[in-house]
């Protein structure tokens, strides 16, 4: 069987073939550039992730110096407080060693004592009245040595007062 064509079908079947094989080419190179992109994509993806766990790692070790600079600062915070409460206390035993309380009993002395109630205990423990202890007047004249029964009188240490 013989099939009679005319050149200008012949010539639009072989454009046709053209565009096709045109087409296909193209595809070709189009699904080469989308393979491509997507490797691209994928080593981006995994950069990231890289970046991403770099970045966790030094957050995560910026946090811990963080909290060991708060823990210090806590620390630093604490010694300060401590230091204070020594150096109250220091200064309050300064206090205390500058001077002594001497007993006295009916003008003799009868023992030396660090603090004014010490020495008050020390002579309640020899007999002395609980609420005996009074003060003296600024300016008035004390009584004789001899006519009180308790007498507790603070002294400077190092000389007289």
């Amino acid at each position: 069987m013989f099939r009679i064509v005319r050149t200008r079908t012949l010539a639009t079947l072989h454009e046709e073939c053209a565009r096709v094989e045109s087409i296909e080419t193209e595809t070709l190179s189009l699904r080469a550039d989308l393979v491509g992109q997507e490797l691209n994509y994928q080593a981006a993806l995994r950069q990231a992730a890289e970046e991403r766990d770099v970045a966790l790692t030094e957050a995560e070790a910026a946090r811990k110096q963080v909290e060991a600079a708060l823990a210090q600062v806590l620390l630093d915070a604490e010694d300060r407080v401590a230091l204070r409460a020594l150096l109250r206390t220091a200064r309050k035993q300064a206090k205390a060693l500058d001077r002594v309380f001497v007993l006295f009993r009916y003008g003799a002395l009868h023992s030396v004592h660090a603090s004014m109630d010490a020495a008050e205990i020390a002579a309640e423990a020899e007999g002395a009245a609980r609420s005996g202890w009074t003060a003296q007047a600024p300016g008035a004249a004390s009584p004789p040595a001899d006519q009180v029964a308790w007498r507790v009188q603070p002294l400077k240490v190092g000389g007289a007062e």
